[in-house]
């Protein structure tokens, strides 16, 4: 008996019983709830022939871009490569295996192929976006959603999550104003939705909106903050609307019960407190001993070099607590994964090393060397993934080192800019008043 899956596709190995739990994972995926690698754990163990849920756990802990997770990865690679399965779900294998083997690039589009063809995967849809999260690659966040949107209707299960996803493509290409409604609209029909949650948050810190932003994700703070692993992500953009506002005692207050609450050493959650507290540094701010404890987090992925995006942030924590030896081992880590090659390999070339470079220069005081190994890359920081909020680290960098430089030019200029987008931003009108050594206007 052939057995399909919500969506009507097929699904080799699996009964009606293990296609239910099945449901389950990918709606805790899709909302980053609950711990779907464990109930992808019961539904192997219970149904060991059901080949796509050894898949979607292979996905899982492959795209958390961790180098200590590929072992069990591959292992489920490798169970389900031993089992029969229909052309689909080899095409997922085939994607799978050139993700952990570092080509990242043709695992994701892979996933366009699977979709040309089955736009109703959820599976390949929800791996493609974090795919094309992973490579910067803003319009394939919009594209990839938009082309399989038409076979989707509100009716179908999960339908949230394709908006969400949609939301977060459209806010990545500019497309402001329908990225908000989307979003929204996504919020409406599942509250959990955490990623659709950020869109919206997204959305509203490009544009400045700190006031509204405060208010969105207090509002249904209670959905998206509860059995989260996308809490912290969103408890960083909250934070990020009061930093903009100046008010840091609420920024230590939701890095000290939220953003870093425990010491999580999941990458993830390391990016989100690494980059907060460095825009804390920028500022000369005091942070007593949290980037020891931080740093700490970091020391084990020092010589990884895994993902080129991981490797700035470990290189902030390491510059900002004096952890020399940890920076000059990631700069070497870094060095040997060029020479390997693969998809990491021109990342990091063309903009991590770099860019790690660069931390390591401002944290020597060296801010015209700053200034000449970051202002070459910011333009294709795109490159090695994470949003236009993320990557505007590299320019808050790039700023601060022009201001300490003496550059009054260039730190005019960066201040013009960055106005000309938050005209109403505190944080850029300081900018601006610092470049131009003018008093600060409320």
């Amino acid at each position: 008996m052939a057995f399909t899956d919500a969506r009507g596709l097929a699904a080799t190995g699996a009964d009606h019983a293990a296609l239910d739990r099945f449901e389950t994972a990918l709606a805790q995926f899709q909302c980053y709830t609950g711990d779907p690698v464990a109930t992808l754990d019961g539904i192997t163990a219970d149904r060991p022939g059901f080949a796509m849920a050894h898949l979607m756990r292979g996905w899982l802990l492959g795209l958390a871009m961790e180098a200590k997770l590929l072992p069990e990865a591959r292992r489920s690679l490798g169970a389900a490569a031993a089992l029969p399965m229909n052309e689909r779900e080899r095409a997922h294998a085939a994607a799978l295996a050139d993700l952990l083997d570092g080509r990242f690039a043709d695992a994701f589009r892979a996933l366009d192929g699977i979709l040309a063809d089955h736009p109703r995967d959820a599976l390949a849809l929800q791996v493609g976006h974090l795919g094309d999260y992973y490579l910067g690659d803003a319009r394939n966040l919009r594209d990839r959603v938009a082309r399989v949107l038409p076979c989707w209707t509100d009716a179908d299960p999960g339908f949230h999550a394709v908006l969400g996803m949609h939301a977060f493509g459209l806010e990545e290409m500019a497309a402001y104003g329908a990225a908000e409604e989307t979003g929204r609209r996504a919020v409406a029909l599942n509250p959990r939705d955490g990623w659709a949650q950020h869109a919206v948050a997204h959305v509203l810190e490009m544009q400045g909106r700190t006031g509204d932003g405060i208010a969105w994700m207090r509002g249904n703070q209670e959905h998206w903050s509860t059995d989260s692993f996308f809490a912290v992500h969103n408890w960083w953009h909250l934070a990020l609307y009061h930093w903009d506002q100046r008010q840091l005692d609420a920024v230590f207050d939701l890095y000290d019960r939220h953003v870093r609450a425990t010491p999580s050493e999941v990458v993830l959650d390391m990016i989100d407190a690494s980059a907060l507290l460095w825009r804390l540094h920028l500022e000369g701010v005091e942070v007593g001993d949290r980037w020891q404890e931080l740093a700490d987090g970091w020391e084990p992925l020092a010589r990884d070099a895994h993902y080129a995006f991981n490797d700035l942030h470990a290189m902030m924590a390491f510059v900002a607590a004096g952890r020399h030896d940890s920076a000059a081992a990631l700069i070497d880590a870094q060095a040997a994964r060029i020479a390997r090659g693969g998809d990491n390999a021109e990342m990091t070339a063309r903009v991590g090393l770099p860019l790690c470079r660069a931390i390591q220069a401002f944290g020597r005081g060296d801010y015209a060397g700053t200034v000449a190994l970051m202002a070459p890359v910011r333009g294709i920081a795109n490159r090695f993934g994470g949003s236009h909020a993320q990557r505007d680290v590299i320019d808050l960098t790039l700023m601060e080192a022009a201001l300490r430089d003496g550059r009054k030019g260039m730190a005019v200029a960066l201040s013009a800019e960055r106005l000309a987008l938050k005209p109403d931003s505190p944080l850029n009108r300081l900018f601006r008043a610092r470049a131009k050594a003018e008093p600060v206007l409320a």
